[in-house]
């Protein structure tokens, strides 16, 4: 047993983590502003901010299930896929079906769960790591979503966007806003309030343990599947009411986005680490990143090798952080 001693250093050493994980991350976020600020002054303009609230949800609500996968120690590279071919999915269903928005929304969230199901199926049946698994996904809803659309942009027209409408009596606050914040609260409380947030930890810490203690770690794993699958779609969803139409090239390269996102907010890619809170923050920073670096002129060829390095620090900064937990 713990002494009174020990166990208050023990709480001031987790409070004093726990301030200086967040208080890096804001440091970075008022460092950002700072630099685009300074550098462009009409970057503090109402367009500015818009324009960032208006990239983060959907990228947010993926980051949550995200964030469970990488805790589990797997990843999930189909999330960009998954998202495109839910999209396409509900642009079929209301412009070539003419189904109500209704019933095309189910069927949009139903693609994502079933992409999530057949990843995890594959993945805990025949225990294969998840990036071949998620890997080979990633292909297989590409190539769907172009025998969807017919490799062309559907175009759903007004019908779509009210999704992305102001909410009645709430100012400039939207749908996707709402529904971002739904996600990451409801996220961030099934991560520490739940048995099943417990399990993720400790399957990522280690999961022959887990096993060892008479826990079947499979439903868990195959449940972060599922809500990963589901989250891409709701998001694929949230893009295109934003378009109001679904493109096959929807979600290139959007998974490498989320992962950056997450791991900048402080999720282990080693897994048994990670916070939904954190990894939203790490979302705001990605997104002001973006908005400076297009505010300021920054041609896509600089883009790209820019948010690589931050990829690749982000990267590096996990592995200190780990180093040093171990020591």
């Amino acid at each position: 047993m713990n002494s009174p001693d020990t166990a208050s250093q023990i709480s001031l050493k987790k409070a004093g983590s726990f301030a200086s994980d967040y208080l890096g991350l804001l440091g970075v976020l008022l460092i950002e502003v700072l630099i685009f600020g300074l550098w462009e002054t009409t970057f503090f303009s109402s367009g500015t901010f818009y324009a960032i609230a208006a990239d983060i949800p959907d990228t947010a609500i993926v980051a949550v299930g995200m964030t469970f996968m990488l805790i589990i120690a797997g990843i999930d590279l189909s999330v960009g896929s998954v998202l495109a071919l839910s999209q396409a999915v509900l642009g079929y269903c209301m412009i070539e079906m003419n189904w109500p928005l209704t019933l095309a929304i189910p069927a949009c969230l139903g693609i994502g769960v079933l992409c999530g199901v057949l990843s995890g199926v594959v993945s805990v049946r025949w225990a294969l790591p998840s990036f071949i698994v998620t890997l080979g996904m990633l292909e297989i809803a590409r190539g769907a979503t172009y025998f969807v659309t017919q490799s062309r942009t559907i175009y759903i027209g007004e019908s779509i966007g009210r999704i992305s409408n102001t909410i009645p009596h709430m100012g400039e606050f939207t749908w996707p806003v709402l529904i971002c914040i739904i996600m990451v609260v409801a996220g961030q409380l099934i991560l520490t309030r739940t048995v099943f947030g417990r399990y993720m930890v400790a399957i990522g810490t280690n999961e022959e343990a887990v096993r060892l203690s008479g826990i079947n770690p499979a439903p868990v794993k195959f449940a972060v599947f599922v809500i990963c699958g589901f989250s891409s779609a709701l998001a694929g969803m949230i893009q295109a009411s934003k378009m109001s139409s679904a493109s096959p090239n929807a979600g290139i390269g959007f998974e490498l986005t989320v992962i950056a996102a997450v791991v900048i907010g402080g999720t282990s890619l080693m897994g048994g680490r990670g916070s939904v809170v954190k990894s939203f923050l790490g979302v705001v920073i990605v997104s002001i990143l973006n908005a400076g670096l297009a505010q300021i002129g920054a041609p896509e060829y600089a883009k790209r090798p820019i948010i690589g390095i931050v990829i690749v620090l982000a990267v590096i900064l996990d592995s200190f952080r780990n180093k040093k937990q171990a020591s």
